[in-house]
């Protein structure tokens, strides 16, 4: 049995050689490449042929053919070309001396029909991949419509709506608009006739900040602007996040935006979400490059842009505010999504459900459930979409568990409750370091102000329920009694810092009735604010003063010493308790004198 077997050419013979000890040279080889059994003659013109990417025959081979062989060219790795040349043995054509990796792609039919094994042609002509990610050929088209003919087009539509409540990716994420048409809820900023509608419409896109509570379709509107870039090939979209994006990576962008302007004369929008987590060095970044116009910047933040955006980056962009969602807005959102997904809507009143529609059971959703979302998820869309997928796919996930039980018909149906047990409970927005927080302090302090004991405890659950540290509403209310109150009820202010020590002693939840009975007293307590003026009028004459402060006067000044006395210091003081009469003396400058704080206007001020 041959083992191995070392091939050698010379100019005048070919002579083949066993490597195995103590045998004769046999009859015939096998070669090492396609196993076939042939002469020692043919071995080396056969060896060529199969290295060559020639066809191989197993006959043995002529004189003619069993000269010295052509000269190959160099191949690193032989077991590739072997395997490649030796699968390509049904071609009808003569071999080639030259490597495939050197062919045209004429001489490689294969390796496009191949690649186009992979994927179908659409409507569009574009290529899609047979195995795509459920529930994108219903994103990509309006309803879930398929181009592949209109047979399975319902059964297309119908497994690409199921596959939505499978897949890992959100529904919010999933049913993200593309276009402005589909854009609820910011018709103050993007409606019909604004001036930044018009500016997108005709891609002569500013640099602007959004700024707005989280899920109001900041990321969306950036999305949409995106889509537009892309289909009229105006512009470059790039976007990136604050959260995971270095200063280098931004560095990089602006190059390429760079070489993108010289060279192909268009412009890059560079989407940053959630600049705000960005610090003020890291944000000057941008400054000279949206300065000249090299890139069009877009911020989404939810922070106020005034407190963390820089001052110098602030003004060469516009700053557009997103309102929170209104419950209409988010009806529209959330029949959009039960649209998209094929659930049947019903009423309270309603009995006759039909369990199954062919031989897929049809989901329904009660109308109320529906306007549970709309009004628990306080205006934030992602979390109403994924609350609404949230509910269908426990109630499916029910039904199948109940239909592998062995029932026939399973009813699914998501009602109100379900709706309640997946939110828990209502959606409150507050951020204790954000804007939420300075806005319900802000409103708590104006109703107590007011005298509006209902408003000042909506206020203060607004704020308590959204975990705000008790201790800071109580340092609040300390301040209000003395700002508000003040002696038109001297107990107040014992009262607020008895609270507060309250609230240092025993911490939440049982500290929020001591600060909401600490919050009702101030409300009803008298309101005078003399103190507050008289101070401020303080601070005002002395920050306004014209030159030098005037001096204090010599007989209110102390006199511990003999020099001291000499000079004047306490000479004239009349010592009041001394008197049984009210003393008559100077004890402001004389530049002050006869000066009123409680009645005083700055604006009128002659220092």
């Amino acid at each position: 049995m041959v083992t191995w077997l070392r091939v050698k050419s010379s100019a005048g013979s070919n002579m083949a050689e066993e490597l195995t000890a103590g045998s004769s040279a046999p009859d015939s080889v096998q070669c090492p490449v396609c196993f076939k059994d042939l002469e020692q003659s043919a071995i080396n013109g056969h060896l060529d042929a199969c290295l060559l990417g020639g066809t191989a025959d197993s006959s043995p081979m002529t004189a003619d053919d069993s000269g010295p062989p052509v000269k190959k060219a160099r191949n690193n790795n032989a077991e590739s070309s072997v395997s490649s040349s030796s699968s390509s043995t049904s071609s009808s054509s003569a071999p080639t001396p030259i490597f495939s990796v050197f062919q045209s792609n004429k001489s490689k039919p294969s390796a496009l029909g191949d690649r186009n094994s992979f994927t179908k042609p659409n409507s569009k002509g574009v290529k899609r991949g047979l195995t795509e990610e459920p529930g994108q050929e219903s994103a990509d088209k309006p309803n879930g419509s398929s181009s592949y003919g209109t047979d399975s087009a319902c059964n297309n539509r119908d497994m690409a709506r199921r596959s939505l409540f499978t897949i890992d990716k959100p529904l919010a994420e999933i049913l993200r608009p593309k276009s402005l048409e589909e854009y609820f809820g910011q018709n103050k900023v993007v409606g019909e006739h604004t001036l930044l509608r018009s500016l997108l419409e005709t891609q002569d896109i500013p640099s602007f900040i959004l700024w707005g509570p989280p899920g109001c379709g900041k990321t969306t509107l950036a999305h949409i602007i995106a889509v537009s870039s892309k289909k009229k090939g105006t512009s470059r979209f790039v976007s990136l996040s604050a959260t995971s994006t270095s200063t280098n990576e931004v560095r990089e962008v602006i190059k390429q935006a760079q070489n993108e302007l010289r060279l192909c004369k268009r412009r890059t929008i560079l989407f940053i979400d959630e600049i705000h987590r960005f610090n003020k060095l890291q944000q000057d970044t941008f400054l000279p490059h949206v300065e000249n116009g090299t890139i069009t910047l877009i911020g989404a933040t939810t922070e106020n842009p005034s407190f963390q955006v820089n001052a110098a980056l602030l003004s060469r962009c516009r700053v557009l505010v997103l309102e929170k969602l209104s419950v209409e807005a988010m009806g529209s959102i959330l029949l959009r999504a039960v649209d998209t997904l094929g659930l049947r809507v019903v009423g309270p009143d309603t009995t006759n459900f039909n369990p199954q529609d062919g031989q897929q059971p049809v989901i329904y959703i009660e109308q109320q459930a529906l306007d549970t979302v709309a009004y628990l998820c306080d205006g934030d869309a992602r979390t109403g979409l994924n609350s609404l997928q949230l509910a269908v796919q426990a109630q499916l996930s029910l039904a199948q568990s109940k239909a592998l039980q062995g029932s026939s018909a399973v009813e699914i149906v998501v009602k109100e409750d379900h709706i309640k047990e997946g939110l828990q409970r209502s959606h409150i927005l507050y951020d204790k370091a954000g804007e939420e927080h300075y806005n319900c302090i802000s409103a708590l302090h104006k109703s107590m102000r007011g005298s509006h004991e209902n408003a000042s405890l909506y206020w203060l659950g607004r704020m308590l329920e959204g975990g705000e540290d008790p201790l800071y509403v109580a340092r609040r209310l300390v301040r209000f009694a003395s700002e508000d109150v003040g002696l038109a009820d001297p107990l107040a202010l014992p009262q607020a810092v008895s609270a507060f020590q309250a609230c240092h002693l025993i911490g939440m939840p049982e500290c929020e009735v001591i600060l909401a009975q600490c919050v009702i007293y101030l409300a009803r307590a008298p309101k005078s604010v003399d103190i507050y003026k008289a101070y401020s009028n303080v601070k005002a004459c002395l920050r306004n003063h014209k030159g030098p402060l005037p001096p204090v006067p010599l007989h209110l000044r102390n006199a511990p010493t003999k020099l001291m006395k000499e000079l004047g210091y306490a000479k004239g003081y009349k010592y009041n308790p001394a008197f049984r009469e009210p003393v008559e003396q100077e004890y402001l400058p004389q530049e002050l004198k006869d000066m009123d704080f409680f009645t005083w206007n700055p604006k009128n001020t002659m220092f």
